[in-house]
C-alpha cells in the first residue's frame, strides 16, 4: 500500500516527472546535423563557384593593369570589361 502511494506521488518517470517521455530531445541532434549539412553544402557550392569565376577575375585584373599602365583608354577598358562580364 505504501509502495503504491509512493509510485503514484512520484509518477511513472520518477519524482517531478510529468510523463511526457523524451520530448524534443531527439529533435535537437537532428537540427544540429541539418545545420551542419547545410553549411557544408553551401561551402562546397561557394568554392565551386569561386573556381568557375577565377578565369574571369584574372582577365579583369589583366585588363585593369593594362588600363593603369596606359596601354588602353577608358572607353576601351569599359567596353572590354563589359564583354568579360557578359560572358561570365
Amino acid at each position: 500500500m505504501l509502495t503504491d502511494t509512493l509510485i503514484t506521488l512520484a509518477g511513472p518517470d520518477g519524482p517531478g516527472g510529468h510523463g511526457y517521455g523524451p520530448g524534443f530531445f531527439p529533435i535537437f541532434p537532428l537540427i544540429f546535423f541539418l545545420i551542419l549539412l547545410t553549411v557544408l553544402v553551401l561551402g562546397v557550392i561557394r568554392c565551386r563557384r569561386g573556381e568557375r569565376l577565377a578565369p574571369r577575375r584574372e582577365a579583369e585584373a589583366q585588363l585593369a593593369s593594362r588600363f593603369a599602365a596606359g596601354d588602353i583608354d577608358e572607353e576601351e577598358f569599359r567596353t572590354r570589361r563589359a564583354v568579360l562580364r557578359d560572358k561570365g
